[in-house]
């Protein structure tokens, strides 16, 4: 059996499907929040986000000090569970007990301790900058013992709370950027200006291990073989240095330098670069200076602070000015993370153009972190190009790691310096607002739609202005299982609250899309225009599927491009400008009226263009108006569609030519005259020009000399065109009043509309 559907039929079935397609887009929408780039916008609170999006509660992060010193270097475990951290502005090397006493052991003369590290004896090697030393800190008996130190410290430091001091190593150098202890206590120190590498046995003996052609050697670590792994400033190179001081490049990264190196048991090698290389390395301008161009904070005095740390030293302390060069800042496209596999093969597995890395280590779950600024974010790495943004720490930069007890990591942070426990177990409970979402339009709030597992509570709020602290609504719970509302007022803006609670399964949240529906109101004109003698050209119809029209999709403002208006005097162009705040999709029609009608007549509808063009020719010449009605039924049903309408100015139309009446022409002496009448039914005689013989068309005056009116009349005298003489067949000469001529009129109305006439003047 055939079906055959009429054309007719088949076109009115496209337009409904149209129309339903726009009503299903455009009535309720959603706003949904899934991707790590809209839940970054998000204020976390012991909540870790997905860079594949969604949330999960991250690892228990706590603070335990904070120091007067702007920024914190380094941090280093001792044997005993103690914590000592190297600090700038000012100067000190702090020592941080296991019950969150904290006490300044050594106090140098120099502006920072940039490194340090902690043998198994707890001896402690601290690196000073600039034109600095390695001094040798060694723990005596404890305070209040009541014996002495067990050394007296040197003339360029001072040492307390227990701890003797001495130089240990003198490189000679401006700058020392890092050191590394081996099993067999050899002292590895990382200098700068000259890209040196010295080893200081334990007996105190020391030498050059280790020359490159690079400006510094920014970072250090120890493989299992025993091999130094170096990373440099100038053009990003990582070296392996055999125990030999036999040095092979094992990657020349794209960065120009190398920020922090850390190395996991199966024998990878991550490595951090920031930078842009340049022609030439100069000394480094690393990210000490990125670290002090954050505003130095205030120190508040001495006491417990809210995270249960204690503000140590000297609250009254005025930062020591510093512009200590270092190789990392001035990086302002970001950082890159690198592992380098054991066969020597170098992979990029992580990039950021907002954040610096400066600490790379690992957690109790072999997960790579990295420590950036400036921002203070602490990421995981859990592979290639994929990550977990665990915590965001109340400082600007977070610089450096340590093995904590029980699997956990010291953290150390800059702008402010402070200390803190990142814990080997998650919060017991996170919180996470999301971004405020403005609907542009006084809204009704409906379902609350969720994915995820575990003990997941949601609650949503509203309000009219964009500052949820100004008077919204209070948090209501929503539970996403049921079918009923949120019962969050109508209003134009909304946020959303999840509360993950620890339990097995363990919470996590994937996404949640808010179902709303905005109130409709009428289109609102902002002009019509109408003009004469241009065409408006059909825009263009877009192609494939509109993916603003898409479920779950966030709508887009709707564009539309300019009408393309080209010249035609035959054709009248109407075109309108037209916003509508719900952003429908919108239907026009275009009425007309001649003065003095009362009825309006219909011209064209069923427009979804804001144009129409017409043949002037379908109006009789005459004044007239035009209206545009804007409904956005389209995107509504019937009962809920709402309408708007303008007037242009009014216009003229005239399409018919003015009249040439009672031409005459004769030759009068050596003059030609000339009249006529011109006569047109609507507008006035603009002009009237005139040809003799086929010669340039002349302007001529009226007779009143004034064009203004609908009947002009003309009457003139032009010489007789000068002609030589001829001789004819029988010998004779013509003169000028024995030749024919011909005289050609045409006159134009205020339109343009033209109309001609000629007449030929007989010889003699």
């Amino acid at each position: 059996m055939n079906l055959r559907i009429r054309p007719h039929k088949l076109f009115l079935l496209l337009i409904i499907l149209i129309a339903t397609l726009f009503a299903f887009a455009e009535g309720t929408r959603t706003w949904e929040q899934a991707k790590f780039e809209d839940l970054s916008k998000g204020t976390a609170t012991g909540i870790a986000i997905r860079s594949a999006g969604g949330l999960e509660l991250a690892p228990a992060f706590k603070a335990i000090a904070t120091t007067p010193s702007t920024y914190i270097w380094a941090i280093a475990a001792g044997p005993g569970g103690d914590l000592y951290a190297a600090t700038g502005t000012p100067a000190r090397v702090f020592r941080i007990t296991q019950d969150g006493q904290s006490t300044a052991i050594f106090e140098p003369q120099e502006l920072q301790v940039q490194a340090l590290v902690v043998d198994k004896n707890g001896v402690i090697y601290a690196a000073t900058n600039p034109d600095g030393k390695v001094y040798r800190l060694e723990p005596g008996l404890r305070p209040g013992s009541g014996a002495s130190e067990t050394r007296p410290h040197t003339a360029e430091a001072k040492a307390g709370a227990g701890f003797s001091s001495s130089v240990y190593f003198d490189p000679g150098t401006k700058y020392i950027w890092d050191l590394a202890l081996d099993d067999s206590g050899n002292l590895y120190v990382a200098t700068g200006d000259k890209g040196e590498i010295f080893r200081v046995t334990p007996k105190g003996e020391h030498s050059v291990f280790f020359k490159s052609d690079e400006t510094h050697i920014r970072v250090l670590a120890l493989d299992a073989k025993g091999n130094l792994i170096a990373g440099s400033d100038g053009s990003g190179l990582i070296y392996r240095i055999s125990p030999k001081g036999e040095g092979f490049v094992l990657y020349s990264a794209p960065k120009k330098e190398i920020t922090a190196l850390a190395l996991d048991a199966s024998g990878n090698i991550f490595a951090a670069g920031a930078g842009e290389k340049r022609a030439a390395a100069g000394a480094g301008t690393g990210f000490v200076q990125a670290l002090m161009s954050s505003p130095i904070p205030t120190i508040q005095p001495t006491g417990p602070t809210p995270g249960g740390g204690i503000v140590i030293g000297n609250p009254n302390a005025q930062p020591t000015p510093a512009s200590i060069p270092f190789p990392g800042a001035g990086a302002t496209t970001g950082s890159e993370i690198y592992r380098i596999a054991p066969d020597g093969s170098p992979t990029r597995i992580w990039n950021s153009r907002e954040d610096l890395v400066y600490a790379l280590d690992f957690d109790s779950r072999g997960r790579l972190l990295a420590g950036t600024g400036n921002r203070g974010h602490i990421y995981a790495i859990t592979g290639d190009d994929q990550f977990t943004d665990l915590v965001k720490a109340s400082a600007n930069q977070v610089t450096a790691f340590a093995k904590a007890p029980a699997g956990g990591l010291y953290v150390s942070t800059s702008n402010l310096g402070k200390l803190f426990l990142l814990g080997s177990a998650s919060e017991s409970q996170g919180r996470y607002d999301s971004d405020v979402f403005d609907a542009h339009i006084f809204s009704r709030w409906g379902r609350l739609e969720s994915r995820g597992t575990g003990n997941v509570d949601l609650f949503a709020r509203s309000g009219n202005v964009d500052n949820p602290d100004r008077n919204w609504s209070v948090w209501q719970k929503v539970d996403p299982q049921k079918d009923s509302q949120s019962n969050v007022p109508p209003a134009r803006f909304i946020q959303w609250r999840a509360v993950l609670h620890a339990g097995d399964p363990a919470p996590r949240l994937d996404s949640v899309l808010v179902n709303y529906l905005p109130k409709n109101v009428a289109p609102d004109f902002d002009d019509v225009t109408v003009q004469v003698g241009v065409r408006f050209q059909p825009a263009p119809k877009p192609s494939g599927n509109d993916i603003s029209t898409a479920p779950g999709a966030t709508p887009q403002p709707r564009f539309d491009a300019p009408p393309t208006p080209s010249r035609d005097r035959d054709a009248i162009g109407v075109k309108w400008s037209v916003h509508d705040d719900n952003d429908d999709q919108m239907v026009y029609t275009v009425y007309y009226r001649g003065d003095g009608d009362s009825r309006w007549l219909l011209l064209k509808d069923g427009l979804t263009d804001k144009s129409y063009s017409f043949d002037a020719s379908l109006l009789p010449d005459g004044g007239y108006t035009v209206k545009v009605v804007a409904s956005d039924a389209p995107s509504h049903s019937p009962d809920q569609a709402l309408s708007a309408e303008r007037e242009s100015a009014r216009f003229e139309v005239d399409t018919t030519p003015p009249r040439i009446e009672n031409l005459t022409a004769s030759v009068e002496g050596a003059q030609i005259r000339v009249a006529f009448r011109a006569t047109d039914s609507f507008s006035p005689i603009k002009r009237a020009e005139y040809s003799v013989d086929a010669s340039d068309w002349q302007f001529v005056e009226p007779v009143d000399q004034l064009s203004d009116s609908k009947t002009e009349s003309y009457d003139f005298r032009v010489p007789v065109p000068a002609v030589a003489s001829k001789t004819g067949t029988a010998g004779g000469t013509k003169t000028a009043d024995t030749l024919e001529h011909v005289v050609v009129v045409r006159v134009y109305d205020r339109y343009d509309n033209m109309s001609s006439a000629k007449t030929v003047i007989r010889g003699r």
